[in-house]
C-alpha cells in the first residue's frame, strides 16, 4: 500500500519537467527554414498601383516588413523603420512593407500620419505571407543583395537589431 501514495507525486514529475522546459524558452524564438535560402519570389501591386517584384530588387539589401494598421507592436516599430530609412536608405537599404489583412485606405492614412517613404505592397489572399511563413505581424525578413534570406525576425524590429544586421548586409558586394 505504501507504493500507492507515491503514485500521484511521481505522475506530476513529467508535467513539472515539461513546464520548466517551456517557461525557459523565448516564445518568439520560432525557428525558420528561410535563412540561407533564396527568398520566395513575389510580384505584388503597391498602394500606388505600381507592380513590384522581388526580382526587381535584386542587388539591393531588402528589409521586407509584414505589418498592419491594427497591429499594436507595429506602432512601436514604425519610428524605428523611419529612422532606418533615413540612416541606411542612402547606403542602399530598401524597406518594403507588405500589408497583412488590412485595407489600402488604412495603410495610406497610417503612412501619411506616421511618415516613411518606402513602398507598401498589397498581398491579396496572403500568398506572400504564407510563402514567407508568417506567424503574425510584425515580422521582418532581411534579404541580402544576392536574394538569399539572411535573417527572419518575429516581432517588432529594434534599433539594435537593425544595427546588427543592416551594416553587415550593406557591406556585402553586389552579385
Amino acid at each position: 500500500m505504501t507504493w500507492k501514495r507515491w503514485l500521484v507525486p511521481l505522475s506530476a514529475v513529467p508535467v513539472i519537467l515539461l513546464l520548466s522546459f517551456g517557461l525557459r524558452r523565448d516564445p518568439r524564438a520560432i525557428q525558420s527554414t528561410l535563412p540561407g535560402q533564396p527568398a520566395p519570389e513575389f510580384a505584388l501591386v503597391s498602394l500606388d498601383g505600381d507592380s513590384v517584384s522581388l526580382a526587381s530588387l535584386r542587388g539591393e539589401v531588402v528589409l521586407l516588413n509584414f505589418w498592419a494598421t491594427w497591429c499594436l507592436p507595429c506602432i512601436q516599430e514604425h519610428p524605428v523603420l523611419v529612422e532606418a530609412e533615413r540612416e541606411y536608405g542612402p547606403q542602399g537599404l530598401r524597406i518594403v512593407g507588405v500589408l497583412y489583412d488590412d485595407s489600402p485606405e488604412n495603410a495610406r492614412r497610417w503612412m501619411e500620419s506616421r511618415g516613411g517613404e518606402w513602398v507598401n505592397l498589397l498581398d491579396p489572399g496572403s500568398r506572400t505571407a504564407i510563402d514567407y511563413g508568417l506567424h503574425g505581424v510584425p515580422e521582418t525578413v532581411f534579404i541580402a543583395r544576392d536574394g538569399r534570406v539572411a535573417y527572419k525576425h518575429i516581432g517588432p524590429v529594434t534599433r539594435e537589431l537593425l544595427a546588427e544586421w543592416v551594416p553587415q548586409l550593406l557591406a556585402e558586394p553586389a552579385p
